[in-house]
């Protein structure tokens, strides 16, 4: 058995990054942290990979903030450190995607907000239960949730603490699909293929261009998406040829 808390296992040009405490439901702590950190310091410059893929061993994606580290007051190198390495996922240079498969509550559907997007399997179930424990968000649920699903549904989803499935999740927007747990590994494998078929650069500079003029006027996103171009990457031609060839 592994003993790593989080595994990177690569296949082809895709990451996957496995929350690995299978035995605590992949309950989030320190350590754990830790070990993503390292693995998201490490893919800021691995050229070898084009898409990521964060998931859960075992039963679930993860039950969230480990309460028991919570209650013997977890140290952390400094004051906004889980945040921090959140936001160093969701800047990642290439696309991230959070496959969710069981529970996905509170601290761990933070981490899911930090990929660009949430697939999700039909068993998978969401939930916020900051105010059930009487907690409030540090990293970053109460600016990622309504950029996601809208205010009013992030205000329902955080006063209610009521858990929502997979159907639900891909209504308000939470997820952009759901399948069935008997396929979903093989949904998930293409989806990543289609994405690493298509250009690196674009990728990249695709997300610095939607994080850059998120949540500016039409017109300055405009001017911003004119003026700051990155321009064409440099196997455009190699791919336009390739097409005007078949």
């Amino acid at each position: 058995m592994n003993d790593n808390l989080v595994i990177r296992e690569d296949r082809d040009a895709v990451a996957h990054l496995i929350l690995n405490r299978p035995d605590k439901l992949n309950a989030l702590n320190v350590p754990l942290f830790v070990e993503l950190r390292h693995h998201i310091e490490a893919l800021m410059i691995d050229e070898t990979v084009s898409c990521v893929i964060v998931r859960g061993a075992g039963r679930c994606f993860s039950a969230g903030h480990d309460l028991e580290d919570i209650a013997e007051g977890e140290e952390v190198p400094s004051p906004f450190w889980h945040s921090e390495t959140l936001r160093m996922l969701e800047k990642l240079p290439k696309p991230v995607i959070a496959a969710v498969h069981g529970h996905c509550y509170t601290g761990a559907l933070e981490v899911a907000l930090a990929a660009d997007f949430i697939i999700a399997c039909e068993n998978a179930r969401f939930g916020d239960t900051h105010a059930k424990w009487a907690l409030t968000p540090i990293w970053g649920m109460s600016q990622r949730l309504p950029r996601r699903v809208g205010i009013a549904t992030a205000k329902r989803l955080m006063f209610t603490c009521k858990m929502i499935d997979a159907a639900e999740a891909l209504r308000i927007g939470l997820c952009e699909e759901v399948y069935p747990e008997t396929s979903f590994a093989t949904h998930l494998d293409e989806l990543a293929r289609s994405i690493t078929a298509n250009s690196v650069f674009s990728h990249r500079a695709n997300k610095r261009l939607l994080e850059a003029t998120d949540g500016q006027a039409l017109d300055a996103g405009l001017l911003w998406e004119v003026m700051e171009t990155e321009g064409v990457g440099p196997d455009m031609q190699e791919r336009i040829n390739a097409f005007t060839r078949k």
